[in-house]
């Protein structure tokens, strides 16, 4: 197995090991073999004789994380449309097996063995909670396979299998905290949903605010899913604090903000910056519960570049003048382009030549031009801060000045040191 990075080094972990992990951190994954791994041996299985390769999607299309993850779908399904259409890849067109991860870390786990062993994909799509990522990773790493996960994250990991074309921590958590940091902000209250994701981020967070003179006021979690935030609510207003960093994800956002507002809470008042909060969930939450809220990615609808407008343009076409773009759903349709620069550079589907091939690989995405960093298998990507503005987009209010290496173990931070 091929698990972690430390300092850029790729390590052997065992595999009992992070079973043992995961099951600590709420992936209710405690037996690998049970997920679909074989019980030994990585022949691929891909077939690469015919005039189409096979490739798998697997995101939630049920459950609470649906309201975010079928998006991602269509995004992906629009970039296997444009590939095919330009000629596919190696001259080969894109069969997609499409799989339901249904919310449920095991399920992705399973659905991702099945993805690898029965279908024979040559690579796969999807995942959005780290529960999710870290069910699936022991199996695409025992198998010797290829995860493209799109989403934003906790960072703190890197695998020779899996890549990431979300923002890593140095890429969204950081620069969202230099954000309230330059704005005066000097107490934050903390919100999350109960997994990996916001309590590794919340530890981050926690080291930043002792190394910048912040104070964390509070820190509460509720399940992923929960509805009910009045007791969590109550104690954001009377904490006072400055500042709110929400990790919450799913369909709970909803219930969070109708309630934050209805206890007469505002933006001006006290500002919430949401980092799993893009433009597709907003009209679910109601503008007027989230209108002036800030939010960390690295892409917005809203971005005025050529490969953007494009993007745009190419994804209403297919679904509907009333649909939107958001980050996740741009970085899944990014990683899909980036595979085949890669597969076209290796001149091979072959799962170790892909990885050889990965350094340095470009795409000029609608967020801008975005590489590969062969070290750990994340990519460049470009910090913005944005807003919510009253047609339900979100508007840049700062942005980095350049694209950002990815630094996912935050080795260039004193003040991070030991967390990794």
């Amino acid at each position: 197995m091929k698990v972690q990075s430390i300092k850029g080094a790729f390590i052997p972990v065992a595999a009992t090991a992070l079973a043992a992990v995961l099951a600590g951190c709420g992936s209710q994954i405690a037996d690998p073999a049970a997920a679909g791994q074989p019980s030994g041996g990585t022949d691929s299985c891909v077939d690469t004789s015919g005039d189409s390769i096979k490739i798998g999607f697997l995101n939630s299309l049920s459950g609470t994380m649906a309201i975010s993850e079928t998006t991602v779908f269509d995004s992906l399904t629009l970039a296997a449309e444009e590939i095919n259409a330009d000629g596919g890849v190696l001259g080969k067109q894109l069969k997609v097996i499409s799989e339901d991860g249904a919310s449920e870390p095991t399920k992705f786990a399973e659905r991702a063995g099945k993805l690898i062993q029965q279908d024979c994909t040559a690579a796969v799509f999807g995942g959005w909670t780290s529960s999710s990522r870290k069910a699936m990773l022991p199996v695409f790493e025992s198998n010797n396979a290829l995860l493209f996960y799109p989403v934003q994250y906790e960072g703190l990991e890197s695998s020779e299998n899996i890549f990431y074309t979300g923002a890593t921590t140095n890429q969204q958590i950081i620069p969202a905290l230099d954000y309230l940091a330059e704005q005066g902000t000097k107490t934050i209250f903390l919100v999350g949903s109960d997994y990996v994701f916001p309590r590794t981020a919340n530890k981050i967070i926690n080291a930043y605010a002792e190394a910048h003179g912040m104070e964390i006021v509070g820190e509460e979690y509720t399940p992923l899913g929960s509805t009910e935030f009045s007791t969590i609510v109550n104690k954001v207003r009377d904490s006072g604090a400055d500042a709110v960093f929400n990790t919450l994800n799913g369909d709970s956002n909803v219930a969070f903000f109708r309630q934050y507002t209805s206890v007469g809470l505002t933006p001006d008042t006290m500002p919430v910056v949401s980092v799993s909060i893009a433009e597709e969930e907003v009209p679910g939450i109601g503008l007027e519960n989230i209108e002036g809220q800030l939010t960390a990615w690295d892409y917005y609808q809203t971005l005025d570049t050529p490969a953007n407008t494009a993007f745009v343009s190419a994804f209403k076409d297919k679904y509907g003048a009333d649909r939107v773009t958001s980050d996740p759903m741009e970085a899944a349709y990014t990683s899909l382009y980036l595979w085949k620069e890669m597969v076209e550079k290796a001149g091979s589907f072959d799962v170790d030549k892909v990885q050889d091939a990965a350094d340095g690989v470009s795409f000029e995405a609608p967020e801008g031009t975005v590489t590969v960093n062969g070290e750990n298998n994340h990519i460049t990507k470009t910090p913005r801060i944005g807003k919510i503005t009253s047609d339900g987009l979100i508007e840049t209010v700062w942005e980095a000045p350049e694209a950002v290496e990815p630094d996912p173990y935050l080795e260039n931070y004193d003040w991070a040191s030991g967390l990794s």
